[in-house]
């Protein structure tokens, strides 16, 4: 029976080396740096959400699942008021919700504010919400000049969330150069849009508006979608509050790229196209890195994202993929690599740093299989963010966590151990039948 024991603390050892490899996996993505984080903010602001809806007269058209579209804006924002998280501030503001009249140059000044952008009184901000009937005219544009002044200004990114059916009908201004006039005032404000209605001039105004501004725009074919959709962007904004992502612009070459410090940043990647960043890594430091890409317009479906880290010369050191089918809209990878992996890959380049540790040149590449669908412009690329950390190195690579973590050697590994567990059972069980045939 002490054969026996054996094989047992064997595989107990095992499963606790998996344990630890498990945890050092899933530990990897994002965390936060060692050192300071590029465009940090002061993290002392709350999440600040202002959602623009709109209750022109066309609102009342019934073509969303047997419902009119502002009875499904209503049912929709009563369950995002109702998942709001306490941090979050959040208003509304209307357009074309107060005059009924036929003088258009009245119409087009009515745009007010619902509910102020603050901590929510759920039961007000509901009861505010169920008041509102199908009125007037669209005036898009003064809206967001609205609901940028309802957000104020301050260090952190502030979220429009835009809910129509239709295009402008009160231009000037246009809530195209509206939206170009708020991003060129850098005031860190990001507008995304979403469609009720799904003619080309609206879908075209609402992708003009999101891009401008950094942010989406969703083709709203149901109720369901459009909840789903606003408490995504919600939650967004509750994630990216206490840093506004750098923008950056990556290059097709990694000795051209730019060299990026541990933080966030945006950037925007056309079609099928692969855009490269470097990240210098000392030794003894781990790279983690993580790429979200926002799938904005409509896209065919099976597509993906690779993220990979090579060397300098364009050594793959590691990758991290993901795939999507069209059933969501934003599609992530990570990866994590330290120096103590680059053993064998002379290609890494390391140098000298200024504090006079090496130091390894690791080439970012993000990378997607996207393609439009027909009639869906190309420009500008996708929004996408990038996160950069440097932590210290964890001491797993030269221990056996981490060559159990090795795709083929886990596999050797686990083979061997269910062999040798087979073997000894099997000695157990015809040492038992022999006493047994004894006695």
């Amino acid at each position: 029976m002490t054969t026996g024991r054996r094989p047992k603390a064997r595989l107990g050892s095992l499963l606790a080396a998996l344990a630890i490899t498990g945890g050092a996996l899933l530990s990897g993505l994002p965390a936060h740096a060692d050192e300071p984080s590029a465009g940090a903010a002061a993290g002392k602001e709350a999440p600040r959400v202002d959602l623009v809806l709109d209750v022109s007269g066309s609102m009342r058209a019934t073509d969303i699942q047997g419902k009119s579209r502002i009875a499904v804006a209503q049912q929709s924002l009563n369950e995002v008021i109702d998942a709001l998280p306490a941090e979050t501030e959040f208003g509304i503001r209307t357009l074309g919700a107060n005059y009924p009249g036929d003088d258009k140059a009245q119409g087009c000044q009515d745009t007010k504010q619902l509910f102020p952008v603050g901590k929510t009184n759920k039961v007000e901000a509901k009861t505010a919400v169920a008041t509102l009937r199908p009125t007037g005219w669209t005036p898009i544009g003064l809206a967001l000049r609205g609901a940028a002044q309802d957000l104020g200004k301050g260090e952190t990114t502030r979220r429009v969330v835009l809910i129509t059916d239709g295009e402008d009908s009160c231009a000037p201004p246009d809530p195209c150069d509206v939206a170009r006039e708020l991003a060129a005032q850098g005031i860190h404000l990001v507008v995304d849009t979403l469609g009720l209605a799904h003619d080309d001039k609206t879908r075209q105004q609402l992708l003009c508006i999101a891009n401008a501004t950094g942010g989406t725009y969703t083709d709203v074919r149901t109720q369901e979608q459009l909840t789903d959709k606003v408490k995504q962007l919600v939650d967004r904004s509750n994630d990216t509050y206490t840093v506004t992502p750098v923008k950056t612009a990556g290059t097709d070459k990694c000795e051209s790229a730019p060299v990026l410090t541990p933080g966030v940043y945006s950037d925007r990647e056309k079609f099928s196209e692969h855009r490269v960043y470097r990240v210098p890594v000392k030794a003894g430091q781990e790279l983690r890195a993580s790429v979200s890409v926002s799938v904005d317009r409509a896209v065919a479906r099976d597509y993906g994202v690779l993220l990979q880290a090579t060397s300098a010369t364009g050594q793959e050191l590691v990758r991290g993929t993901d795939a999507g089918s069209g059933r969501t809209d934003v599609v992530s990878a990570g990866l994590r690599w330290s120096t103590g992996d680059s053993k064998g890959y002379a290609s890494a380049t390391p140098s000298a740093s200024p504090s006079g540790k090496p130091e390894t040149t690791v080439c970012l590449v993000v990378s997607n299989s996207l393609a439009a669908q027909p009639g869906v412009q190309a420009e500008p690329g996708l929004p996408l963010e990038l996160t950069v950390d440097l932590a210290a190195a964890s001491p797993a690579p030269d221990g056996p966590a981490m060559g159990l973590g090795r795709g083929w050697i886990l596999l050797l590994v686990l083979t061997l151990a269910g062999l040798l567990t087979g073997l000894i059972f099997g000695w157990i069980a015809r040492w038992r039948i022999a006493v047994w045939r004894e006695n």
